[in-house]
């Protein structure tokens, strides 16, 4: 135990945190702000299941919350590739703390038409689709590109650390107060990264190449898509993802009703399992910044892992076998997802790499709209044992093709982050 924790927890697993204080104010900053985003994400689809007791609303609701990316997602690549990246997030901080704050204050009066949350949910999702690509974007230029699988890393192991803690204090508070005070809380929590954002000191950002602003939107976007179809790594990652987000991670729709109608439980169950999947995905994001690289091998390994825990999900009616999955699932899920994210940040060249990366953003959550209203169908005619059938069928038959494609396909070189002496404060 004590050697698979120096694994992961290693000289090189925080590098990025202590050579960079730029990132350090942000990697902080997320670690707040992202457990109140994961007490609204696990409150809300909980309040619609409440009000309504339809997965199909459920679906409804993650139709929502993604269908802006499909409307707006190339857009946004190419705004991440042409302007600031910092003062655009600090942006669209302030429009989500003010959506987070509307919602609290719809619930805690007990005013919540299913329209009203519907609404919320779609503007919530249009802050989002233009914050996601200068999220990543802003990485690169925290660390550079030495340092990027580490910090990439790292930013998953803050999301799901995030998604650990976020889902088990929703669950509770869910239970005992309702599901206002999570939409509360995420709105001041905001707050921790935007002060992040603000005290970081632009003359340490490492410099990128900007698009030209002089050039058509509709010719730029060109670019981008055609720069993604001459690339193999890229083409390979982006249809992989495409795959998986429609028919396989669709846990929003599918986690609350495994809660409540399979395994026949309540909030504090459904935040539980949230938090599992959590809790693999931190163990499996903390394990790939100990690596320091990217490999074809590592996103494979998590894909399999991944897909194959949802399929065994799918014949389940205990809360102990399904906690556990979804820890395994977590695990994958994160060695799929951030080296997926570091192999087109390295294969891209700066001035597309908002557009490659809205692309990503595009696959995996632009269609989510689309997986979540199949989810919601196949859960409400065969039960989450169907959908999970899919779900996890679908993402193994695009890890085979992929394992088939990536033969031969070289990852640009990549310099191993170094140890350093004095890592004992990590």
């Amino acid at each position: 135990m004590r050697s698979a924790a120096a694994t992961l927890l290693n000289g090189r697993t925080f590098s990025s945190v202590r050579k960079h204080r730029n990132y350090r104010l942000y990697f902080y900053g997320q670690l707040v702000s992202l457990s109140g985003t994961w007490m609204q994400d696990t409150a809300l689809p909980w309040l619609v299941l409440v009000l309504t007791h339809s997965p199909v609303d459920v679906g409804v609701l993650v139709f929502c919350r993604y269908v802006p990316f499909l409307f707006f997602g190339l857009y946004a690549g190419l705004i991440a590739d042409r302007h600031d990246n910092r003062r655009l997030l600090i942006a669209t901080q302030v429009a989500s703390m003010t959506i987070a704050a509307a919602l609290a204050a719809a619930t805690l009066t007990h005013w919540t038409p299913l329209w009203l949350v519907f609404l919320l949910a779609t503007l919530g999702g249009t802050s989002l689709v233009f914050e996601s690509p200068n999220r990543h974007a802003l990485v690169y230029q925290l660390v550079g590109r030495e340092e990027l699988p580490n910090a990439v890393a790292l930013n998953s192991s803050i999301f799901n650390g995030a998604r650990a803690v976020g889902p088990a204090l929703g669950g509770g508070l869910i239970a005992l107060v309702g599901a206002g005070w999570c939409f509360a809380f995420n709105s001041a929590s905001f707050l921790a990264i935007l002060v992040g954002l603000l005290l970081m000191q632009t003359r340490e950002l490492f410099p990128v190449e900007r698009a030209s602003r002089a050039e058509p939107a509709l010719v730029a976007i060109r670019d981008g898509l055609a720069y993604a179809r001459r690339s193999l790594p890229v083409r390979i990652v982006l249809g992989m993802t495409l795959v998986i987000s429609v028919a396989g991670f669709n846990f929003r729709v599918l986690v609350p009703v495994l809660a409540e109608k399979t395994l026949v439980a309540g909030a504090a169950v459904f935040g539980v399992l949230f938090a599992c999947f959590g809790i693999g995905a931190l163990v499996g994001a903390l394990l790939t910044a100990s690596l320091g690289r990217a490999s074809w091998r590592a996103l494979v390994a998590g894909s399999v892992l991944f897909n194959g825990a949802v399929l065994a999900l799918a014949p389940l009616r205990s809360v102990a076998a399904a906690a556990i999955l979804l820890l395994v699932c977590g695990l994958g899920f994160s060695l799929w997802t951030s080296n997926s994210q570091s192999v087109l940040q390295l294969t891209t060249p700066d001035r597309l790499r908002g557009r490659v990366l809205s692309l990503y953003l595009l696959s995996f959550a632009g269609l989510q709209p689309l997986g979540g209203l199949l989810a919601g169908w196949l859960a409400d005619i065969g039960g989450t044992e169907l959908a999970f059938l899919v779900a996890g069928a679908a993402g193994l038959a695009s890890t085979a093709a992929a394992l088939d494609s990536v033969r031969g396909v070289r990852l640009p070189r990549q310099r191993p982050v170094a140890i350093a002496a004095d890592d004992g404060g990590d």
